[in-house]
């Protein structure tokens, strides 16, 4: 079969199309541009995406996956001159930095997850226990056989280990968002930082009621909470004058002013009495419940807050986020991506001796100078624990390292 290059009218063979793109590739590489998306196309070889950034490889060419992994390399060593670049898997790297930042010494631990050149890497939040009100430590959360790295995840009550904020895990809403704290979406295609929001309603023949967010502590006594079986087996202790509702199948099952069940399937939802003095028992409902961004194609959310980074400038949002009181020197947990889609993944360690910790400013200016397009700080504290191939590198040590109630995990994909 032969392909006609339609502007030129030239006539060759499909091998040759073939040959002629590697060279528009070596040379785009070479001479620091970047290719179209579609750069060529033929009936069973297809290579998209750029040669710099916005790497997507649907079907990895040998050819450019080569290229890829030359130029990655390149940027590593340039990046990282005179630090130790350790690699854990293809398109995963780690390096261990020490510098002094403001006249301190500081420790850190850096991790690149680069999917561009490894599409079987899998970035996936895990909960410690299949519900959320449980601790435990990073290497209990982990699967020791596929994981590669892991650092701790969301805010959360100390005392039972619930998630202060939105968690996504294969596209099931685990817990929600709160203050609209920022967040990262994973996608299959890449990453996306955003404010995280919560949208609901509960519809019956006469009402709409607004819902105020799913599976979190009450804040406030006029809020109308939805939870499901992650939350547990019933619905929370509430404040007199509260009215629990248990719901399935679109229907008002059971309505009480204590706790109740969550029905397998189904969902309780907890407001004041006002609030559902109209609804009955048998009666038919809708729900509608949703967190913001979603996309067609986010498989995870993992929140945290503050902004670090924001369209490729430092921008940091404690106030909006309501977050003023982590601003000092603490050790510290944040996770961006670069223009191209690489993760960066970094903890520094703090409250020790040698290293003492970094402001939140400090940590925005870390991110910004490992190339991070966009980064928001996730919990740190005593949470701030990274572990690596079986061993804790930041916290206090493999056996007393931190009890989180959830990770990011960077693993194999089981095949």
């Amino acid at each position: 079969m032969y392909t006609q290059l339609a502007e030129t009218g030239i006539i060759c063979s499909e091998k040759t199309v073939l040959k002629l793109g590697f060279v528009m590739i070596m040379l785009a590489v070479f001479s620091g541009q970047s290719l179209p998306v579609n750069t060529f196309e033929t009936g069973g070889n297809i290579i998209k995406g750029y040669v710099q950034e916005n790497i997507i490889l649907k079907e990895q060419d040998a050819s450019a996956l080569f290229l890829l992994k030359e130029n990655w390399n390149k940027q590593l060593q340039k990046k990282y001159l005179n630090k130790t670049i350790t690699k854990i898997e293809d398109g995963v790297i780690y390096v261990p930095i020490q510098k002094n930042i403001n006249k301190r010494h500081i420790k850190m631990n850096v991790v690149e997850v680069n999917r561009n050149i490894n599409n079987k890497i899998e970035i996936i939040p895990k909960s410690a226990s299949n519900t959320i009100h449980a601790r435990a430590k990073i290497d209990n959360i982990v699967s020791k056989q596929n994981t590669l790295i892991a650092v701790n995840g969301t805010y959360f009550k100390q005392n039972t280990g619930t998630p202060l904020g939105a968690l996504v895990i294969n596209n099931e809403i685990i817990s929600g968002p709160i203050y609209n704290r920022a967040g990262l979406i994973i996608a299959d295609d890449g990453f996306k930082t955003a404010r995280i929001s919560f949208e609901g309603t509960l519809t019956s023949k006469n009402e709409i009621i607004k819902l105020d967010n799913i599976n979190q502590p009450r804040m406030m006594f006029q809020e109308v909470l939805l939870y499901n079986s992650k939350w547990g087996a019933s619905s929370p202790v509430t404040k007199k004058g509260s009215v629990h509702i248990a719901i399935k199948n679109n229907k008002i099952i059971q309505k009480s002013s204590t706790p109740i069940i969550i029905p397998y399937g189904g969902y309780v939802i907890t407001a004041p009495e006002k609030v559902f003095h109209n609804l009955k028992e048998g009666q038919k409902i809708k729900l509608k419940y949703s967190i913001k961004p979603f996309h067609n194609n986010t498989e995870h959310i993992i929140s945290g807050g503050p902004y670090l980074m924001k369209n490729g400038v430092i921008y940091i949002d404690t106030a909006q986020e309501k977050l003023t009181a982590i601003a000092g020197k603490n050790p510290r947990t944040a996770i961006g991506y670069t223009k191209d889609n690489v993760l960066i993944i970094v903890t520094i360690e703090g409250r020790k001796e040698g290293s003492s910790g970094v402001t939140l400013n400090e940590l925005a200016k870390i991110m910004q100078d490992l190339d991070c397009y966009e980064a928001i700080n996730l919990d740190g504290g005593s949470s701030t624990v990274m572990y690596m191939d079986g061993k804790v590198l930041s916290g206090t040590g493999n056996k007393n390292s931190a009890m989180v109630s959830n990770a990011l995990i960077v693993r194999k994909k089981y095949l």
